[in-house]
């Protein structure tokens, strides 16, 4: 939030500042859904939030993971079209929101914030490129492997230095990595086997990093 507040004058944090509205989300409680019309720029303060899409037969394929503090839900504002995705809280979560059409008469004004969300989109469009190349071209154990390097890094560690910070069911972790449920707990078996990770519940435990850096790399 320190790099959008900061392109802003006094005037103009005072005007978000005065139109900036707290929401909190229950697990699983949808933030904004596919085909909505876009109006609020959001902002997670606290908690996890994945944004997905429904497939063919509704299969679902999680695009994109967000943690504090990080905006989303204005790219279809800017494309002028609705939610071509839908954004729910992974866990109990505590959201800012904004008014986009607020965002939008600030940026016609300010040259800094206008950067600020075309350097995002454009990091975003970066990671969305990388994801397709990793989600079509690499087999399974790649894929699994590259959610689980995603998860720590996006997420971090608990204190123990291994386990990652985000506790996701086998069907969540199947959706991230584009493969069945059943192949996701075939191949953490088989990385539990391998003696990569280990696995209580929905704790995952990283114990060999770099060869399942290897595994995401070589796929």
């Amino acid at each position: 939030m320190a790099e959008m507040w900061n392109a802003l004058r006094p005037d103009e944090k005072r005007i978000v500042t005065e139109n900036f509205t707290i929401q909190n989300f229950k697990k699983n409680q949808i933030i904004y859904a596919e085909k909505e019309t876009p109006e609020m720029l959001w902002c997670l303060l606290k908690g996890k939030v994945k944004m997905y899409k429904s497939g063919i037969g509704d299969r679902v394929q999680i695009l994109r993971l967000y943690r504090p503090v990080q905006y989303f839900g204005y790219r279809a504002y800017f494309a002028q079209e609705p939610y071509v995705s839908s954004a729910a809280a992974f866990e109990a979560s505590t959201l800012g929101a904004i008014p986009m059409h607020i965002v939008d008469d600030i940026i016609r004004k300010n040259n800094d914030l206008a950067m600020f969300f075309i350097h995002e989109l454009s990091r975003n469009l970066g990671g969305s490129d990388t994801k397709i190349v990793n989600l079509t071209q690499k087999h399974i154990r790649g894929r699994l492997a590259d959610s689980l390097l995603l998860l720590a890094d996006n997420y971090g560690l608990e204190e123990d230095g291994a386990t990652i910070k985000i506790y996701l069911s086998r069907e969540d972790l199947a959706n991230l990595s584009n493969m069945t449920t059943s192949n996701a707990i075939r191949t953490l078996t088989a990385f539990v086997t391998e003696k990569l990770i280990l696995v209580d519940g929905r704790k995952i435990k990283i114990i060999n990093e770099p060869q399942l850096r290897k595994i995401s790399k070589f796929g």
